[in-house]
């Protein structure tokens, strides 16, 4: 009997990418039909297991324009959707997903978050008013603090501005 390995995916409008772990995969075999058939076997694990998956998937697929690659740890599948629009699902089948097929998300990107671009290339940063900078580089201030708790940290800072009814305040919060 043949075991299921992990199969995760990710989408975009014109592609889906389709990830098996499976480390150190042997005798790997793949078979992408265009109405979205899609198939993987190999034999893995320290014991040989033979693994298997089956999928339809949502809708018809590209077979020329997709891509395969097996790796020691992997098998990546770049599938090119037959249309270029966003599945609901990555299965035909509805309802809730098999437990060993999972949403890739290291590469998955929102419909709406598709074409823009993260990229900041050359964009100077030290331009933008990002508020207060009048405390940036009181370090000397910052590092006498480190270690205390609230309380002290307060009544130190009201020492040094010389309010006292505060810092009879500080004190009681310290000493409760």
């Amino acid at each position: 009997m043949s075991r299921h390995p992990t199969v995760k995916w990710a989408q975009r409008s014109d592609k889906v990418y389709i990830t098996v772990e499976l480390p150190d995969a042997e005798n790997v075999k793949l078979k992408l039909e265009p109405q979205g058939k899609f198939f993987f076997s190999a034999m893995g694990g320290a014991s040989k297991t033979q693994y298997e998956v089956e999928l339809d998937l949502f809708d018809s697929v590209d077979v020329n324009e997709s891509k395969a690659s097996v790796s020691s740890r992997c098998v990546c599948y770049l599938v090119k959707k037959a249309e270029s629009k966003w599945w609901n699902r990555l299965t035909k089948q509805e309802g809730k997903p098999p437990a060993y097929l999972k949403v890739d998300w290291d590469k998955w990107v929102d419909e709406d978050e598709e074409d823009k671009d993260m990229d900041f290339g050359d964009f100077d940063f030290n331009g933008l008013n990002i508020g207060d900078t009048d405390d940036i580089g009181d370090e000397e201030e910052d590092s006498d603090l480190e270690g205390k708790t609230v309380a002290e940290t307060k009544e130190k800072k009201i020492i040094e501005e010389g309010d006292v009814e505060e810092d009879e305040e500080a004190v009681n919060v310290k000493n409760d």
